[in-house]
């Protein structure tokens, strides 16, 4: 049975992981932002040439699914890490974005006279 994952444990980890590697002195706010940006790049070129057919198809061949679900993960790596040195708590963060798009984007028909 999989563990129950949530962000706060995975930041640990990842923190826990960059520890032990002495790697605390390159994980600046600048350098965990450019590489998350380099991941969601390395992301985006899987699927730069694709037609939205052949995108939507992308998980049905198992290396190509594999290279999306690493460059998912790196992406996903980077973002808690940056998250941390800036004590931004992710999902409260998200939370409140979506409260402001709902008042921003109100549903159509909703809340007319």
């Amino acid at each position: 049975m999989t563990e129950h994952l949530d962000v706060a444990k995975l930041q640990r980890r990842l923190a826990e992981f960059a520890a032990a590697r002495n790697w605390q002195p390159y994980h600046t706010p600048k350098n965990l932002a450019a590489a998350l940006s380099v991941e969601a790049s390395e992301l985006v070129e899987i699927f730069q040439w694709l037609t939205p057919e052949e995108s939507a198809r992308v998980m049905d061949d198992p290396d190509t699914a594999h290279r999306v679900t690493d460059e998912v993960a790196d992406v996903l790596a980077y973002l808690p890490q940056l998250c941390e040195v800036l004590g931004i708590e992710p999902l409260a963060a998200l939370d409140a974005k979506i409260d402001r798009n709902e008042r921003r984007f109100p549903v159509p028909g909703e809340g007319d006279a």
